[in-house]
């Protein structure tokens, strides 16, 4: 049975006059959230008609400020009509193989940037890049979304020679090895707009929730850039406040295993063997 990111959830969000109670979302509270911070995720997490605001138990109004957010259940009111946002499906998404030509130069222009991990801040010592792994922010397994959706338009730097725009560095970090499993699969995310803080969704056993990124590393001009990060944000925040929340796969096949049998009798199956095999068959040739 695949884990369940509502496990561990102190924080409940309802409708303010549903008598059913029914739960819209939730999350799992870590370091550095604030009450506005909350209120962005909820725009993320519904869609309104007109302008809302936030309650705590006995009807306190949560205003929109830097204080901490705290455990609890919240209660959402608008004077209009609003609804779980069904208007943009988190897309299915395990971690990703580091294999393949086009994988290649991707990592080595990500190494070329990047000397550390800008989340950690762990640095590479002596060009020893064992225990770090170069991460794409937008998945190399959707470049027909990536195409449908012209994200091209976000990259500013030169484009890579190969391998298309989503192979630019701009869709790239370098991250320690833990970090780009735990990233791909929107454990965390990271926040430009609230000066790229990172934000855990999951509980924080590496103490980076509330930090936020390396400054040597937003200083650099061929940096992620914003639009991207903002997407890596908002799927994080569907995958794990809405309803239950995504699941989260399996990943460790040890050698000899029935890979494909696990993954077939798993949860979205289809849409998981359609990541695996875009995922393996991208790192070679351009597919779209």
């Amino acid at each position: 049975m695949a884990p369940d990111r509502s496990k561990g959830r102190n924080v409940s969000i309802f409708a303010a006059n549903d008598p059913t109670r029914t739960v819209l979302g939730g999350l799992v509270l870590t370091n550095g959230v604030t009450n506005q911070n909350f209120y962005s995720m909820i725009e993320i997490l519904l869609v309104f008609q007109s302008a809302f605001f936030l309650q705590g138990e006995g009807g306190v109004v949560i205003e929109r400020n830097n204080d901490p957010l705290q455990p609890g259940n919240y209660y959402v009111s608008s004077t209009g009509t609003f609804s779980v946002n069904n208007n943009e499906p988190p897309l299915t998404r395990t971690i990703s193989r580091d294999d393949g030509t086009r994988h290649e130069s991707f990592r080595n222009a990500v190494r070329a940037r990047d000397d550390r991990c800008p989340v950690t801040g762990q640095e590479v010592l002596d060009d020893d890049w064992s225990g770090f792994q170069a991460t794409q922010i937008f998945p190399l397994a959707y470049e027909n979304h990536w195409n449908e959706q012209s994200y091209n338009r976000w990259i500013s730097s030169v484009p890579p020679s190969t391998g298309g725009s989503i192979n630019s560095v701009q869709n790239g970090l370098l991250l320690r090895s833990d970090m780009h499993g735990r990233f791909d699969n929107y454990s965390f995310s990271i926040n430009p707009d609230d000066d790229y803080k990172i934000v855990c969704f999951l509980r924080d056993a590496s103490n980076i929730a509330g930090k936020h990124l390396d400054r040597h590393f937003l200083d650099k001009p061929d940096r992620p850039v914003d639009q991207l990060l903002r997407w890596h944000f908002r799927q994080a925040v569907l995958t794990n406040m809405k309803g239950t929340g995504e699941p989260i796969f399996e990943h460790d096949f040890p050698p000899g295993s029935d890979m494909a049998g696990e993954i077939r009798s798993g949860p979205k199956a289809a849409e998981r063997m359609e990541f695996e095999l875009f995922t393996r068959l991208g790192g070679h040739v351009d597919t779209f």
